[in-house]
């Protein structure tokens, strides 16, 4: 059984968190994370940050920075979140995918991509899973098939 797998931009998913906090996580698709990091962020707003550097933030006047620092940080917390946490993800989706293409003994005559290693309609001359384009014998050439 093939698995499709998607890999995300952990840089992507790092410059929507320093858009808004949780978005980048929204894009990995972990909304309870987005959440608890909103969540996380009103809080410490409200408890550590002073109204009027709330509202300089807001308005875009002068901000002191220490007065700003615990929201800055859990900014930067949420950003460094989201970047190690599509790097991770997408670290297990290759160790799955690797587990996944590995020949058992059932289908050693099934025909495998040379390039992402999954499995191929014997039939075709190119992958239609990474459109690597293959010769007759298997092999690939020089690259992905152009459209």
């Amino acid at each position: 059984m093939e698995r499709m797998t998607t890999r995300k931009r952990p840089w992507l998913a790092a410059v929507l968190s320093v858009l808004a906090t949780g978005l980048g996580h929204l894009y990995l698709r972990r909304w309870k994370r987005a959440l608890g990091w909103l969540a996380t962020l009103y809080a410490v707003a409200v408890l550590f940050v002073p109204s009027s550097v709330l509202d300089a933030l807001f308005t875009g006047g002068p901000v002191d920075l220490l007065a700003a620092a615990p929201v800055l940080l859990v900014s930067g917390l949420c950003v460094l979140d989201a970047y190690l946490l599509a790097h991770v993800q997408n670290t297990f989706e290759r160790l799955v995918t690797t587990e996944i293409s590995q020949p058992t003994e059932s289908d050693a005559e099934t025909v495998r991509c040379p390039s992402c290693g999954r499995a191929l309609d014997a039939d075709l001359d190119f992958c239609h899973w990474c459109t690597t384009r293959l010769d007759g014998d298997g092999s690939a050439t020089d690259g992905p098939q152009k459209n």
